[in-house]
C-alpha cells in the first residue's frame, strides 16, 4: 500500500501519530515539515483530510494554524465539518465543576500529575509520574461513579479522561463519511492509542485502511513503527505499512 491512494479520505490522530509525546500536551514539538505536509495532503485530496484527536479544537488550531481543518476534538465531543460548521456535545456546562475541585486538590498534593481541562471533558495525565498510574485511575473512577452513567472514562497512554458517554472517534469518522468532500471516498485512519481502536473498527467496517502506529494488539490491519515512519510514508509513500499480526491471522 503506497501513497497517494486515489479516492481516499484521510483521518489522522495527532499525539503519538503526527507528533511524539511530550511530558505535557502543550510541550509537543512539531516536525518543521508537518504543517506543510498536512496542507499538501489536504489540497491533493480535495480537502478530504480530518484530524481525529483527544485534543480540543482550540488546541488543534494552535498546532495547525495554516487553516481550520476539518476535525473531531475531544474524541468526537466537538466536530468541525469541511464547511466550518462546529457542533459540540450538549451536556450541562457546570456538570464537571465538582470533579475540577477534586482534581485541583489531587494535583496540589501530587505535582507530577497534570490536569487538562477541555471544558467538555477533563484529562488527568501521569506522563511525568508513571508510578502514580493506579492512583490516577482510582481517582477518576470514583469521580465517574459520582457523575453517573452519563459519563465514561477514556483510557490512553499515561492519561485517563472523564467525558460524556456516547461519543468516540469511530462515530466521528462515520459522520464525516456522510459529508462532502469525504462522502464516496475510502477512509484511511492512522492512530496509535486505545481510543483509536473505535476508529479502526469503523474504518474496517467501511472497507478502508486502518493503520496502527507502534506495537500492541489492534483491530488495525496495517502498521507503522513510529511517528517518523508516519511522516515519511505520508511524504513519499515509503516505507509501506506492514500487515499486523491480527490481519495475517484473518
Amino acid at each position: 500500500m503506497k501513497l497517494p491512494l486515489t479516492g481516499c479520505a484521510y483521518f489522522l490522530d495527532i499525539d503519538g501519530t503526527l507528533v511524539d509525546f511530550a511530558d505535557a500536551p502543550t510541550r509537543v514539538r512539531l516536525d518543521l515539515a508537518l504543517p506543510g505536509l498536512v496542507e499538501t495532503l489536504y489540497r491533493s485530496s480535495g480537502g478530504a483530510v480530518a484530524l481525529i484527536t483527544g485534543r480540543s479544537l482550540d488546541s488543534i488550531d494552535r498546532l495547525f494554524p495554516l487553516r481550520q481543518l476539518p476535525a473531531a476534538g475531544q474524541h468526537g465531543l466537538e466536530r468541525r465539518t469541511a464547511h466550518g460548521q462546529v457542533t459540540r456535545h450538549p451536556g450541562p456546562v457546570r456538570a464537571l465543576d465538582g470533579a475540577r475541585r477534586v482534581l485541583a486538590g489531587v494535583v496540589a498534593r501530587h505535582p507530577g500529575l497534570l490536569v487538562e481541562d477541555k471544558a467538555l471533558s477533563i484529562a488527568l495525565h501521569y506522563r511525568r509520574a508513571p508510578r502514580l498510574a493506579s492512583y490516577a485511575h482510582r481517582v477518576m473512577r470514583l469521580l465517574r461513579v459520582a457523575l453517573g452513567d452519563q459519563y465514561c472514562l477514556q483510557r490512553g497512554k499515561r492519561v485517563v479522561e472523564l467525558a460524556p458517554a456516547g461519543r468516540d472517534k469511530g462515530a466521528a469518522i462515520a459522520s464525516f463519511m456522510l459529508e462532502p468532500p469525504f462522502i464516496g471516498r475510502t477512509p484511511l485512519f492512522i492512530g496509535d492509542d486505545v481510543t483509536d481502536e473505535y476508529g479502526f473498527a469503523m474504518v474496517n467496517q467501511l472497507g478502508g485502511y486502518a493503520i496502527k502506529v507502534g506495537p500492541g494488539r489492534t483491530k488495525a490491519r496495517w502498521r507503522l513503527p513510529d511517528v517518523a515512519a508516519v511522516l515519511a510514508w505520508l511524504t513519499s509513500g515509503t516505507p509501506v505499512p506492514q500487515r499486523t499480526a491480527h490481519a495475517r491471522k484473518r
